[in-house]
């Protein structure tokens, strides 16, 4: 087979007949496809999410200002600033959502979740959620970074998970809907909650174009990671409410391909479009340009 499952309802029903855990189909497919056994995956796991919480930790700690200096330790100024709009959690959601993507632009070592332009969702969710709930074990954490790759494969086989083909819908689109099926399973929800919350993500970032200014991974991309955090707590919320998506998760994903696939070209990755075409971005666009070919000078 070509990857895990082709829809969430084939994952479901698997999981009926089988009577295994979410992840567990996961995991075997790990092990078949990619000849690993369950040791080196449980282990792998365990190096990702310390890399994640790495990320997180660094890009409070360090320097975040990029090359272009468009990043500039946005995740500190989040996380000192004195007036609170939600009250702590909220803000250290956002500011180590941040700082694992700041890293990021700052060529800093991450993990792609399920790309490097969506790696701050997943690390400033899981740290948030682990900090809020000490309680999770971090074996269940690790259970819930494989519910993630499994959604992940679904959505990359119905529709797509990169920016260059989807837009951002479906780069920072998929890594809140991970995001948002990890914070379900870690707090006991059920499988259906697990997809709705999928579903309920997605239809919250539809046609969310790809427009980076001078074609780098930075602006809108570094806060943009850390509103798609912010939805994947929210989907999270509604679907363990027992409150449902109405329309069900493959259709949504699908109808993600296909707003991706209509989406014209100059809002994919381009930076012909949007954010990316404003004055001020073609500004930026030049000054960038300047200092790579300065550099090139220099080097030579």
């Amino acid at each position: 087979m070509s990857i895990l499952f082709d829809s969430f309802n084939e994952w479901k029903t698997h999981l009926h007949e089988k009577g295994v855990p979410v992840w567990q189909p996961v995991l075997e497919y790990e092990i078949v496809q990619k000849g690993r056994t369950e040791s080196e995956i449980w282990a792998k796991l365990a190096q990702a999410y310390a890399v994640m919480t790495d990320a997180v930790q660094t890009g409070l700690s360090q320097d975040m200002t990029s090359v272009s200096g468009m990043i500039r330790n946005g995740a500190k100024k989040v996380r000192d600033c004195k007036v609170s709009v939600l009250g702590e959690n909220f803000q250290k959601l956002v500011s180590y959502t941040l700082a694992a993507k700041e890293l990021n632009s700052c060529m800093g070592r991450i993990v792609a979740a399920p790309t490097a332009g969506a790696s701050g969702i997943m690390p400033g969710v899981l740290t948030t959620l682990s900090e809020i709930h000490p309680d999770i074990p971090r074996r269940r954490l690790f259970e819930a970074m494989l519910v993630s790759a499994g959604i992940a494969l679904i959505i990359e086989k119905r529709a797509s998970i990169s920016g260059a083909v989807g837009g951002c819908q479906a780069e920072t689109g998929t890594a809140a809907a991970m995001g948002a099926g990890a914070i379900v399973y870690c707090l006991e929800g059920d499988t259906e909650q697990i997809f709705e919350s999928v579903a309920i993500t997605i239809m919250n970032m539809l046609g969310l174009i790809c427009d980076p200014v001078a074609g780098l991974v930075e602006v809108p991309c570094v806060k943009r990671n850390a509103s798609a955090s912010v939805i994947a707590f929210a989907a999270a919320q509604i679907a363990l409410a027992g409150d449902s998506a109405i329309i069900p998760v493959d259709e949504v994903v699908d109808a993600m391909g296909e707003v991706g696939a209509s989406m014209e070209t100059q809002y994919k990755e381009t930076a012909l479009g949007g954010i990316a075409n404003t004055p001020t971005a073609r500004e930026i666009e030049k000054r960038v340009l300047v200092q790579e070919v300065e550099e090139l000078d220099t080097d030579a």
